[in-house]
């Protein structure tokens, strides 16, 4: 048995300093993107963050919608918000497919790769005769990822476009979340979308394994509200055995009590009990010990009686309404019992122990310098995942990888130029670089 301290040991093996250091796990993997907004763009994503090449191909021009799609218009050195998130270490390319050529072209592509990510509507990468059916012709160890909001067959899924917020309502999700008496309520994220990325990289890692055993591609195929159904655990039982919906019950949880988010003087703290060990912590940072033998509260199954739960939780907000979230989270570590703040991005930003584990990453992009983004969240050891640059501009690397990857000649990349089958930025924020950017002489985009 090792003698050395866990925890010195574990800060040694995830050191952030020797990150870059250290192989990248999907290194020589390449993974062709032709994707919009965000369910398609995230899955490439996680893989990029892993060491995957990846290749974005969007329209000359304005590019993906999502360069459009900015928290009130806000846009920071022409880059959107919201474009950022699901497109870092990405290669930027603009490819017309509708084109003869540029379809000929995207093929020579996908005869290079090793995968396909496309959430485009059910049915249209067939009829521009790129689907898979079409591209494992070119390339039989092709692995293919179509992502979509229901599905690529079935009544519902025909002509059907989606977007976050309809898969959450379609999936059921938004029906339990929100408060009793109340209409259902959204996630306040693009949950659908980046679970759902999440879901599609386990894919395309499982295939590629496949791939690895036995020289054979495969197609998968993802429908972001039935992802979505996949997280919401013991609902459909509950219903099938009880006859009886799940209903909403707020910020409470009805498995566990208590277990709500409570107000304090600067803010809000959650807090959880599942077992009799962790409430008769709480009841006793509580200064109130006796609480714990209370026949209302003394078992998990008595404090879940939805009457003694109210008054519970009515007990314990007036406790903390009097505490600051610091002072409730210490309580918690000491009595243990589960607490944490209700943190903010404010909170995230100057947190040390999130910047530690480089779930707050900084990084110094080439284009648009200082940025502060959300690191990769699974941390390994060997092989960890990392941000190396940010998104770029429409077009950005043309050249390098018609160049360098399709080999083609100067002459015929400014003949696709002139036939706008191929194109840099338009002059618009989202698309375009930073204002006072000016390229620096003799590089080539």
């Amino acid at each position: 048995m090792p003698d050395r301290n866990y925890f010195a040991w574990a800060d040694e093996a995830f050191d952030r300093r020797a990150i870059f250091d250290k192989p990248e796990a999907l290194r020589g993997i390449r993974v062709v993107e032709l994707s919009t907004l965000i369910l398609g763009p995230a899955t490439a994503d996680y893989l990029g963050e892993f060491g995957a090449e990846v290749i974005k191909v969007e329209l000359p021009g304005t590019g993906d919608t999502m360069r459009s799609v900015s928290p009130e218009a806000y846009y920071w050195r022409n880059l959107c918000l919201g474009f950022t998130p699901e497109n870092h270490n990405k290669f930027h390319i603009t490819l017309d497919v509708h084109h003869p050529e540029g379809s000929a072209l995207f093929k020579q592509l996908v005869a290079r790769a090793d995968v396909l990510v496309e959430n485009v509507r059910p049915g249209t990468m067939d009829a521009w005769r790129l689907g898979y059916r079409h591209l494992s012709e070119v390339n039989p160890r092709l692995i293919y990822l179509a992502a979509s909001g229901f599905g690529q067959w079935g009544p519902f899924s025909v002509g059907r476009a989606s977007y976050d917020i309809l898969a959450q309502a379609a999936s059921g999700m938004a029906y339990v979340g929100g408060f009793p008496g109340r209409p259902p309520l959204k996630v306040g994220i693009y949950l659908g979308d980046f679970f759902g990325a999440t879901m599609n990289a386990i894919a395309i890692l499982t295939a590629l394994h496949h791939r690895n055993r036995t020289g054979k591609g495969q197609y998968i195929e993802y429908s972001q509200a039935e992802g979505l159904i996949r997280t919401l655990d013991w609902t459909w039982l509950f219903q099938h055995l009880t006859g009886q919906e799940r209903e909403r019950t707020g910020n409470r949880d009805v498995a566990v009590a208590p277990s709500d988010i409570f107000r304090c003087k600067d803010g809000f703290v959650a807090i959880a009990a599942a077992t009799d060990a962790e409430f008769a912590g709480l009841c006793k940072a509580m200064g109130r010990p006796g609480l714990a033998m209370d026949k209302r509260f003394a078992t998990l199954e008595a404090r879940l009686v939805p009457g003694h739960n109210e008054a519970l939780c009515a007990l314990i907000g007036r406790w903390t309404a009097a505490k600051t979230k610091k002072a409730m989270d210490a309580a918690g570590t000491r009595f243990g019992f589960a607490a944490a703040p209700v943190m903010d991005a404010k909170d995230h930003h100057g947190d040390p122990h999130l910047r530690a584990r480089g779930s707050v990453w900084e990084l110094d992009d080439p284009l648009y310098g200082s940025m502060t983004e959300y690191g990769p969240a699974p941390k390994l050891s060997a092989t960890p995942g990392r941000m190396k640059w940010a998104a770029k501009p429409v077009g950005w690397h043309n050249a390098y990888v018609f160049r360098r990857i399709l080999g083609l000649p100067e002459e015929a990349i400014r003949d696709l130029e002139d036939k706008k089958i191929i194109g840099r930025w338009a002059d618009r924020v989202g698309a375009k670089p930073p204002d006072d950017w000016r390229p620096p002489e003799g590089a080539f985009f």
